[in-house]
C-alpha cells in the first residue's frame, strides 16, 4: 500500500530543523552530512559562532560552535534558522534582464557586456560621477575592501556608499570626535565588570540576544542597570531604573546627567586634566541643563534623572551602551557625544569594566565601515579628504593620488541627486534601499528615473525588482573572507558550500566588470586572502589597523582584536603583507592609561546644545513615531522574510500602542488601524501594550511595499553623519476605514508571498509597484 505523502506542514511539525528544501525533490529529512564548517551567523553585529552541516553541496542544518569566546554555543532565533535560507526557490540562480515580456534569462557574457556598455555610455555622456554605486555591511571585509578600490578606479566615481549609512555612522563620527578611534571600546568581557550599565537607545534583548547574557552576568555581580527608552523594550522591565524618554529628547536627558555630575562633585578632575581638553566649554554648555529643564523635554521627572546621574557618577566602574535608538537622528552625533561626555568626565574609559561602546547593528558593520566603501573614506579608516592619507593609498594601489576621486555623496544623497536627474546610473550589491530608506515613495519615484541599474544580490529584492539586470551572487556561506564583530574583533568566516546554478562569488563578480571596463589591473586578485594581504598593506599605519593580522592567526587564535598594527621597525617600509610583523597582541581594550587616538593623544570633550529633531508633533500630526526591529526579523527582510519560521514568529508589522492612546482613538487590540505622516500612510494592525509611552507608536521596518514604515519616515539627515532621522516622525493615527482594511489586508498577503516574479512576468514598467 502507498504511503500518503506529509503536508508540508506536517513535515515542520515532525522533522523541525532537519527539513531541508530541494528546488528537484521537494522537502525532505537529512539525517547525516558529509562536513561540519566552524564559521560565524550571517545576521547583527554580534557574529555568534555557529558551525554548518553540510551535505551535497547543501547547508541542511547546524550544531552549536561552544569554541568561540562570544557566545559559546548560544544562538537567537535568526541564528538557529539561518541555514534555511539557502535552498529557498527565491535564490537568483543565473543573470536576468528586463525586457518588453518581463525579465528573462540571459548568459554571463550578455548581462556584463550591457552593465559595462550602459557604464560607458553613461559616463561619456553626463560624466564620471553619473553613474553610483550603493553596497551593503553583509559583506565581508575584504568585498568591502574591493567595492571601495572598485568604485574608485574601475567605476572612477567619487558617489559610492553603503547601508552602513542607515547604521553605525553617527557613532562612527562620535567615536571620532571623542576618541579619535572609531570602534567599540571595549570587548563585551568588561561589561560583566561595570557595576552600574546604563544602556539608551537598543533593544538588546531582541536585537543582539546574546548580549543580554552579559548584562545578566554584571548583575548577577551587583551591577545596576539604567534603560533609557520611549518604550518598555523586553530588558527594561527588568531594570533598576526605567527612563521612559520621549523620542527625540536623548541629548536633553545626557546633557542633565552630566550636569548633575558636574554640580555634585562627581566628576574625576585628576583624569580630566591629565587625558582630556574642552572639558570648560562642555561644563559651559550643560550649566543650566537641570533636571527640572530636562524633564519638560523628556518627559521624565526631575528625580529620576538625578538618580540615573548619581548611580552612573558614583559607581567604581560603568559601561554605556547604545545602537540605533540613540543614532537615527538628524543629532545622532551629539547625542553619541554627549554619552562620551559622561564616560570621559567620570574616567569610565580605558579601564576593566569601563567604557562607551555602540552595539553594531549589521553583521560586518565594523568591519565594512573601515576599509573604504563609504563615500568619505579610505583604508583603515582614513579620511578621503586627508591629501596625506590619500596619497598613502594611491601608492599601495600603484596610482596618481589625482586618480582617486574625492568625497562623494552619502547613500540617502544619492538618491536625492538620482531622483533630480543628475545621477543617470548604478550598480548595487547587497542593499534594498526601496525597504531600508526613509521616504519610501520618493526613492522608488528616483529608481524609475535611472537610465540604466544593474543588481547584485542572491534574492531579488523589492529594489533589485527595478533593476535592467540582475546578477546572481553569494550568500556569506558561499565565500571565504573576514568580518570584524561588534567588540572590534577580526573573525573567520569559512566557506561551506559553492553557489548554486550558475550564481557566482561577488569579488568574482567585480573583477570580471573591471576588467571589461579596461582596469583589470588594478585588481589581480586570485582569491580573496590575496586581497586580505593588500587589505593589510592598505591599513597600515591608519586607526583601523590591520597589518599585524594574519589569515592563519585569525583562524588560529578565534579572532584578533583591531587595532594590530605591526610592532617593530621590519616593516615600517613594507610594500608585501609578508614582510609586516605579526606579533602584536591585539587590543581588546581601548585607551588603557588615558591614551587616546587623537594627535595629542587626549579625549576631546565636545559641547552640545539642545535642539529640537527635524520634525515635531503639532495639531495635525500629534503622536510621536518610532521605528525598530523585532527579534525574529532582520533588516529589510530579505533574508529572514524567506526563513518560514521567522516569518511564523512575527509575519507582519504592527503598531505597539498604549492602553490610554487607543482608548482616547477608540481603537482596540487587533483593529486595523492607518498611520499617517506628511509622506504617507500604512495600514496596520494595533497591538494594545502598556510597554510604550501614551504619546508614542511604533511600527518595525522590516517590510516592503504598502507594509513598510519607511514611506512614512522622512529624509532628515544629520548634517555630520548624514544619517536619516528613522527615530523621529510626527504622526496620525485612526481607525482604519473599509477600504484601508482592504488594502492592508491585500499587503499583508503579499508581504510575505516572496516567489521570485517569474521570467514572464511583465514588469517592463517601473513605475509598477512589486514589491511584496
Amino acid at each position: 500500500m502507498a504511503k500518503v505523502p506529509l503536508t508540508r506542514e506536517q513535515m515542520v511539525e515532525q522533522y523541525g530543523p532537519t527539513l531541508h528544501y530541494t528546488p528537484a525533490g521537494g522537502f525532505k529529512t537529512v539525517e547525516d552530512y558529509d562536513q561540519l564548517i566552524a564559521t560565524h551567523c550571517c545576521f547583527c553585529g554580534q557574529q555568534c559562532g555557529i558551525n554548518l552541516k553540510v551535505k551535497d553541496n547543501a547547508v541542511v542544518g547546524f550544531e552549536p560552535r561552544t569554541d568561540f569566546p562570544f557566545n559559546k554555543g548560544k544562538l537567537c532565533p535568526k541564528g538557529v534558522k539561518r541555514y534555511l535560507q539557502g535552498s529557498h526557490p527565491d535564490r537568483l540562480l543565473h543573470p536576468m534582464k528586463r525586457t518588453e515580456k518581463g525579465y528573462e534569462r540571459i548568459s554571463w557574457d550578455q548581462a556584463l557586456e550591457e552593465t559595462v556598455r550602459k557604464i560607458r555610455e553613461i559616463q561619456d555622456k553626463y560624466g564620471k560621477d553619473s553613474f553610483a554605486m550603493l553596497s551593503g555591511v553583509s559583506l565581508t571585509t575584504e568585498k568591502s575592501y574591493l567595492v571601495g578600490k572598485f568604485a574608485r578606479l574601475a567605476l572612477q566615481t567619487a558617489n559610492l556608499d553603503y547601508n552602513g549609512r542607515l547604521c553605525m555612522v553617527s557613532a562612527g563620527a562620535g567615536n571620532k570626535k571623542a576618541y579619535g578611534i572609531d570602534r567599540a571600546s571595549n570587548h563585551w568581557e568588561d561589561i560583566t565588570k561595570a557595576k552600574v550599565i546604563f544602556v539608551i537607545g537598543t533593544n538588546i534583548a531582541e536585537c543582539f540576544p546574546i548580549t543580554t547574557d552579559y548584562v545578566w552576568r554584571a548583575r548577577d555581580n551587583g551591577a545596576k542597570l539604567i534603560y533609557a527608552d520611549p518604550r518598555m523594550v523586553p530588558m527594561a522591565r527588568t531594570a533598576d531604573l526605567y527612563l521612559p524618554l520621549r523620542p527625540g529628547s536623548d541629548s536633553a536627558l545626557l546633557m542633565a546627567m552630566l550636569h548633575v555630575i558636574i554640580r555634585d562633585g562627581l566628576t574625576d578632575e585628576k583624569f580630566i586634566a591629565e587625558h582630556t581638553t574642552g572639558f570648560e566649554e562642555t561644563r559651559e554648555a550643560v550649566k543650566d541643563a537641570t533636571p527640572e529643564w530636562a524633564a519638560k523635554i523628556t518627559g521624565i521627572p526631575a528625580h529620576q534623572i538625578e538618580k540615573a546621574a548619581r548611580w552612573y557618577g558614583e559607581a567604581e566602574t560603568g559601561m554605556i551602551l547604545h545602537a540605533r535608538g540613540l543614532e537615527h537622528h538628524t543629532k545622532g552625533v551629539e547625542n553619541v557625544v554627549s554619552c562620551a561626555n559622561l564616560a570621559l568626565a567620570t574616567g569610565k574609559i580605558g579601564r576593566e569594566g569601563c567604557g562607551h561602546s555602540t552595539i553594531t547593528g549589521q553583521g560586518n558593520g565594523q568591519g565594512g565601515r573601515e576599509h573604504g566603501h563609504k563615500c568619505d573614506q579610505l583604508p583603515g579608516n582614513r579620511d578621503i579628504t586627508n591629501p596625506e592619507h590619500r596619497k598613502y593609498i594611491a601608492d599601495v594601489w600603484g596610482v596618481e593620488e589625482s586618480e582617486i576621486p574625492g568625497k562623494g555623496l552619502s547613500a540617502q544623497e544619492i538618491l536625492n541627486e538620482i531622483h533630480a536627474g543628475k545621477i543617470k546610473g548604478l550598480l548595487s550589491i547587497c542593499f534594498n534601499p526601496l525597504v531600508s530608506l526613509p521616504d519610501a515613495n520618493f526613492n522608488r519615484e528616483a529608481l524609475d528615473k535611472l537610465e540604466h541599474y544593474t543588481v547584485i544580490d542572491f534574492f531579488l529584492s523589492e529594489t533589485a525588482q527595478h533593476a535592467d539586470i540582475v546578477l546572481p551572487g553569494s550568500l556569506q556561506e558561499e565565500d571565504e573572507g573576514t568580518t570584524t564583530s561588534g567588540e572590534g574583533r577580526v573573525i573567520k568566516i569559512n566557506q561551506a558550500i559553492t553557489p548554486p546554478g550558475e550564481a557566482r562569488k561577488d569579488w568574482e563578480i567585480l573583477l570580471d566588470i573591471a576588467n571589461r571596463l579596461g582596469r583589470g589591473k588594478y585588481f589581480p586578485y586570485k582569491n580573496t586572502r590575496d586581497i586580505f594581504e593588500e587589505l593589510r598593506i592598505a591599513s597600515r599605519g591608519g586607526t583601523a589597523d590591520y597589518s599585524g593580522i594574519t589569515w592563519d592567526r585569525v583562524e588560529k587564535e578565534n579572532g584578533v582584536f583591531w587595532p594590530a598594527p605591526q610592532t617593530t621597525e621590519k616593516g615600517k617600509a613594507a610594500k608585501r603583507s609578508e614582510d609586516l610583523d605579526t606579533n602584536h597582541p591585539g587590543t581588546p581594550r581601548l585607551f588603557e592609561g588615558g591614551k587616546f587616538y587623537h594627535p595629542d593623544g587626549k579625549g576631546h570633550f565636545n559641547a552640545v546644545h539642545w535642539r529640537e529633531s527635524a520634525e515635531v508633533v503639532d495639531g495635525q500630526y500629534p503622536i510621536w513615531l518610532t521605528t525598530g526591529r523585532v527579534v525574529s526579523q532582520y533588516l529589510s527582510g530579505t533574508q529572514t522574510r524567506r526563513i518560514g519560521p521567522l516569518v511564523d514568529q512575527y509575519p507582519n508589522p504592527k503598531m505597539e500602542i498604549h492602553p490610554r492612546l487607543a482608548l482616547k482613538l477608540g481603537i482596540k487590540d487587533g483593529e486595523w488601524v492607518t498611520v499617517k505622516t506628511r509622506r504617507g500612510q500604512i495600514t496596520v494592525k494595533a497591538m494594545v501594550v502598556n510597554t510604550i509611552r501614551p504619546d508614542t507608536v511604533f511600527v518595525p521596518y522590516h517590510w516592503g511595499g504598502k507594509q513598510s514604515i519607511n514611506m512614512l519616515t522622512q529624509r532628515a539627515l544629520d548634517p555630520i553623519s548624514k544619517i536619516p532621522e528613522f527615530k523621529v516622525s510626527a504622526c496620525a493615527v485612526s481607525k482604519a476605514t473599509p477600504e484601508e482594511i482592504r488594502e492592508g489586508e491585500e499587503a499583508q498577503h503579499l508581504a510575505n508571498k516572496t516567489e521570485n516574479l517569474p521570467v514572464s512576468y511583465g514588469i517592463n514598467d517601473r513605475r509598477k509597484d512589486f514589491s511584496r
